[in-house]
């Protein structure tokens, strides 16, 4: 099937997660996960009316974004070190992955020094999967309060990435869990925190994530098709 067509598909799936709900399609965006495509399927995704795309390694981003003239918001979505700000903090739209404090002072140190912002989510952990990068729930108020004090920084949210599961059903708790953080935050005043974005959910499990209140989803394999790797 054509990118196209998969869109439809995704489309259709979020809205029937949407059904009940005061939330439209156009109150999600769809973050295409362009980790190992090639510039012609990222391009043909633009076409499709796409405009927001996900990377997960610096370099990979760095080829891509030298190739593309279109006007795209790339969003950094996998573990960013910080020796790596330099070459992206000027380039991306939003770094949805942002897990230390020490990863937000440094993006902090280059955006001070060359009078640009930036909007982050924070990455959280709500498993504590040994595997994935991110904030502890029980960290998020310390963190908010120490990244807040940030000013070139606007924390936008919260980013997680559940474990993979044959059955996404698992997910469920995982995804309400960090929704009902989110609300928490939504009512507490901070310096340079509002609680615009809920990036929850990617290919395998995207429609439970809808369901629980996400507004960003991350989606790869079901949009671009099983990748090379």
């Amino acid at each position: 099937m054509s990118i196209k067509e998969n869109l439809e598909q995704i489309k259709n799936k979020i809205n029937k997660s949407l059904e009940g709900s005061q939330k439209s399609i156009k109150d999600i965006t769809i973050t295409a996960v362009s980790k190992n495509v090639g510039v012609d399927k990222i391009l043909e995704a633009y076409d499709c009316g796409l405009r927001n795309f996900g990377e997960n390694r610096v370099q990979e981003f760095l080829e891509k974004n030298e190739k593309i003239d279109k006007e795209l918001n790339w969003h950094m979505i996998g573990h960013l070190q910080r020796n790596k700000v330099k070459y992206i903090y000027n380039k991306v739209k939003l770094i949805q992955s942002v897990d230390s404090v020490r990863l937000a002072k440094r993006i902090d140190k280059y955006c001070r020094n060359n009078n640009k912002e930036m909007d982050i989510l924070l990455e959280v952990n709500v498993a504590e999967d040994d595997s994935k990068f991110g904030f502890k729930v029980k960290e998020l108020e310390e963190t908010i309060k120490r990244i807040s004090q940030f000013k070139t920084l606007n924390i936008k949210g919260f980013m997680t990435v559940a474990p993979y599961y044959d059955n996404p059903e698992n997910s469920r708790p995982i995804f309400k869990k960090l929704k009902n953080n989110f609300d928490k935050f939504s009512n507490m005043e901070y310096d340079n925190v509002s609680m615009d974005y809920l990036s929850m959910g990617m290919s395998n499990d995207y429609h439970i994530a809808v369901e629980e209140g996400a507004n960003i989803v991350r989606i790869g394999t079901e949009l671009f098709g099983e990748r090379q790797y």
